[in-house]
């Protein structure tokens, strides 16, 4: 299982990863744990280049368009080195740097969960990482707008598509209504073009596959009721989402 927490913020401390032993003993495990994951991502896998987003090989070319557009407002996120360490800045045109203390609340909570899907998805041929199964995240849709949930959504699904088992706790309508348009076309004999107009993704062969495993997959939904009790729903403001092949 791979856990990504509602917590995921504070493993980048002003730009800079954080590893397990920087925490406190009590601290949860599956915070530090994702944290050294990131740590190592980017201070071994990413020490060769200082350009962590975008980068070709990781990614579709049209996930990274709407991330771009949606997320990072035409920055690159890249890496300065700083005290041994390499420090994730935002970086636009002309060398115009943006330091962690003045993104955006969004950009603070997405960088994380972006880095653990680049764990997830390899850039190589390999469709997914090792022995994982499962792939749990914490309200995906923490400081961002409806457009960029959009396209977090996008990555869990591709996440579906490359064989994992997703889990997602959160409390945003608008995850429900990707889950549910995807449902609907499933009942309704919606095709692929469905699925892509969703994304506003091109009819290209490699989207129309990823699509049409999308209308393949099962999804459920369920309420976690304060009194403990767990029922099936379709409308109510808080939910836990299990998507799973």
């Amino acid at each position: 299982m791979f856990y990504i927490p509602a917590q995921r913020v504070i493993t980048i401390r002003d730009g800079l990863t954080r590893p397990f032993t920087d925490y406190r003993a009590g601290d949860p495990f599956v915070v530090r744990e994702f944290s050294e994951r990131l740590h190592q991502l980017v201070q071994t896998e990413f020490a060769q280049t200082d350009r962590l987003f975008p980068q070709e090989g990781r990614l579709k070319k049209e996930y990274r368009d709407l991330i771009e557009k949606h997320i990072f407002g035409g920055f690159g996120l890249q890496t300065d080195a700083e005290r041994f360490q390499r420090r994730v800045v935002l970086r636009g045109t002309g060398g115009r740097v943006l330091p962690f203390l003045v993104w955006s609340a969004g950009q603070r909570e997405f960088v994380p969960l972006l880095l653990g899907l680049y764990w997830l998805i390899p850039p190589t041929k390999v469709s997914r990482r090792g022995k994982v199964e499962w792939v749990v995240i914490e309200e995906p849709e923490m400081g961002l707008h409806p457009n960029a949930i959009s396209v977090v959504m996008l990555l869990v699904l591709e996440l579906l598509g490359r064989g994992y088992r997703v889990c997602l706790s959160t409390h945003s309508p608008h995850v429900l209504e990707v889950v549910w348009a995807v449902k609907t076309f499933q009942q309704h004999q919606g095709g692929e073009a469905d699925v892509r107009a969703v994304f506003g993704l091109p009819a290209k062969p490699n989207l129309k596959s990823f699509a049409q495993e999308c209308l393949r997959k099962s999804y459920r939904v369920f309420y976690f009721q304060p009194n403990g009790i767990i029922r099936d729903i379709s409308g109510v403001s808080e939910h836990e989402i299990v998507l799973g092949a």
